[in-house]
């Protein structure tokens, strides 16, 4: 279940909102509460909650400031809780990304609607990190053998060859050929050293590569496609949709 802080001065509205929401259909518990933000700041490092419900004036500690600090030192979803109708806090609320902006008092069906928001968010950043986990040795590929023996230096070759040549054409024939072994004995060697077959390594591989390139921000989804050896837009999609179980557009967003 996530776990949700609510940090607010009003007790009234901090115990309304902790008991007469349905947390638990909503796949929610509350993890704690806090009455200002220098105790939420505590109480966020101390909980580590996915998701934290916080006013934006509060005595000692107001919530903006709260999550700035918090922020640097956790990683959590937040919604902030207002009863004023200002610019400049939204402005900063949403400097702050946070996932939802609401007015007190907070209406159940407009907080659970940005909860289903936040849940999706988290989901896919947690998508992401596996993806992102799983693929850290494609920056080294020689890291990814699973046993050592006499062939290995075959498969090197192959790694070699697609860490520098992954944006063109190049495939397991094309490498049998240029090593002097035939294609069926290279596979199998690859498959046995690195647990995979080589067309969905390369795959993996391109779209490692292709993750950094849409960070940057610089190029368009086509243009990625480009670079990275796909020369089919739309088998480009495919095939990073399968690995990220996201399309590039969405990535982008």
């Amino acid at each position: 279940m996530y776990r949700v802080l609510i940090v607010e001065d009003e007790d009234i509205i901090r115990k309304g909102i902790a008991y007469t929401m349905d947390w638990t259909s909503w796949d929610c518990c509350i993890a704690g509460e806090a009455v200002n933000g220098r105790e939420g700041l505590e109480k966020i490092l101390e909980l580590k909650p996915d998701i934290v419900l916080a006013d934006i004036m509060m005595p000692i500690m107001d919530g903006i400031e709260m999550v700035r600090a918090a922020l640097k030192e956790r990683s959590f979803k937040t919604v902030i809780l207002t009863s004023y109708a200002d610019f400049d806090y939204a402005k900063q609320a949403i400097d702050l990304n946070v996932s939802a902006y609401l007015m007190k008092p907070v209406d159940k069906d407009e907080l659970k609607l940005a909860i289903e928001k936040i849940k999706e968010e988290i989901t896919k950043e947690h998508r992401y990190e596996e993806f992102y986990e799983k693929q850290k040795e494609l920056d080294n590929p020689e890291t990814i053998f699973i046993k050592e023996d006499s062939d290995n230096e075959y498969v090197r070759a192959c790694l070699n060859a697609t860490r520098e040549h992954f944006a063109e054409k190049i495939s397991i024939e094309g490498l049998s050929t240029e090593l002097g072994v035939s294609a069926s004995y290279l596979s199998r060697k690859f498959k046995e050293a690195t647990g995979t077959n080589y067309l969905d390594f390369l795959n993996q591989y391109r779209i490692r590569q292709a993750v950094k390139l849409l960070k940057t921000g610089k190029y368009k989804v086509y243009e990625v496609s480009e670079m990275t050896g796909f020369t089919d837009y739309k088998h480009f999609n495919a095939v990073f949709k399968r690995y990220t179980n996201t399309s590039p557009s969405e990535f982008l967003k």
